[in-house]
């Protein structure tokens, strides 16, 4: 079969994403309403500083409705600046290799 290691690595994917949405599912039917299964590093500092009696500067412009909107902008952040740094990459190798 030609394309024998690309559709086990396509499994594999498959896989992995089926067992990591079992066990998220497994993990949030054990939380309160709202708490979030996997909090990040930042969720955990902004409650100790807060705890501390610091009072914000300003308020945010505009807060994301949920979670998932916050990531899935940061996710596309995080693209666009892999495709200008992948850009200059590729041009400054492109013009390396030009005769």
């Amino acid at each position: 079969m030609k394309y024998t290691l690309e559709v086990i690595a396509i499994l594999a994917v498959i896989l992995f994403a089926a067992l990591f949405m079992i066990q998220n599912a497994g993990k949030q039917r054990t939380l309160a309403p709202g708490e979030e299964v996997w909090s990040s590093a930042d969720d955990e500092a902004s409650k100790i500083i807060e705890s501390s009696g610091y009072q914000p500067w300003f308020t945010p412009i505009w807060t994301p409705p949920s979670a998932e909107i916050e990531s899935l902008l940061f996710s596309i952040q995080a693209a666009g600046g892999a495709l200008v740094i992948g850009y200059f990459f590729g041009y400054y190798r492109g013009r390396a290799e030009r005769p």
